[in-house]
């Protein structure tokens, strides 16, 4: 039997492409990337009200690679945190739903992302004071590895290993490719894991695209006492489009009639 949360993974990455294309295009890679993390983290982990998108005691997820909004806005909008109408009207004027994720037009997003590096800066944030408050309160953070050039990120990293914010898991989508290029050409990031070690983090890795092992480790990241925990999910850019798949060039874009026909061909078989 198919994991359930793999199978709504599936029908979420539907919905994506479908509301990134209605919206004249965007950010289909790495929002495609990422898709079963998010998937994960709202089925069991994240603790949320969609009826009370700021009730004190909630988790808080960061989406610190902003440009995947469209994901996260599907996901907000099956929980039932504003009607799946708005979906219909992603990144036009006037709408509810902005291509980068805003907290103020938004319920259920906790911080409002777009310049890459901050994001995680904000869940550090949220994190020490959900350890002051002594609240139990949870932070997820999710950063992209090209986003990972940035030496915010790193200093980031290394407060959150010095107040040992231990209630803080950030998850890298690591699908290895920016919008200029590939990452180990633009910027080398490995040895990856170690360097999160270095400043003080235990370091996890994944298939980013495998429910069941995504679940497995966030378990074990969870566990982790005395420093916050980082998850390097492997994934493929484009994920699930078969043109779109491992190209940097797809980072952003618009789609033709028969693109879009195969992109849904590709999801439905």
């Amino acid at each position: 039997m198919p994991d359930p949360v793999k199978l709504y993974a599936d029908k979420i990455r539907k919905t994506v492409f479908e509301t990134i294309n209605h919206a004249g295009g965007g950010h289909f890679g790495g929002t495609l990337s990422c898709v079963e993390i998010l998937c994960v983290l709202y089925d069991g982990f994240i603790r949320y009200d969609a009826g009370d998108s700021q009730k004190p005691d909630r988790d808080r997820l960061v989406l610190s690679k902003g440009h995947a909004g469209p994901v996260l806005y599907a996901i907000l909008a099956d929980k039932g945190f504003f009607p799946k109408e708005w979906l219909e009207d992603l990144d036009k004027g006037g709408s509810n739903l902005p291509k980068h994720v805003d907290r103020l037009k938004v319920p259920g997003v906790d911080f409002s992302t777009g310049p890459l590096g901050q994001g995680i800066s904000a869940a550090v944030g949220m994190a020490c004071a959900a350890k002051l408050d002594k609240s139990g309160v949870r932070v997820y953070v999710i950063l992209g590895d090209g986003e990972c050039d940035e030496g915010q990120v790193w200093e980031a990293a290394m407060c959150a290993a010095h107040y040992k914010v231990d209630n803080l898991v950030a998850i890298v989508d690591r699908n290895r490719r920016q919008i200029d290029g590939m990452t180990n050409e633009i910027m080398e990031l490995e040895p990856f894991a170690q360097k999160w070690e270095a400043f003080g983090w235990r370091a996890l890795t994944t298939d980013g695209h495998d429910t069941i092992k995504i679940k497995e480790t966030l378990r074990e990241a969870l566990a982790a006492r005395g420093k916050p925990a980082v998850i390097i999910a492997d994934t493929v850019k484009g994920k699930g489009i078969s043109y779109m798949e491992n190209d940097y060039t797809w980072h952003s874009g618009s789609l033709t009639e028969e693109q879009f026909a195969r992109g849904v061909s590709d999801l439905e078989g």
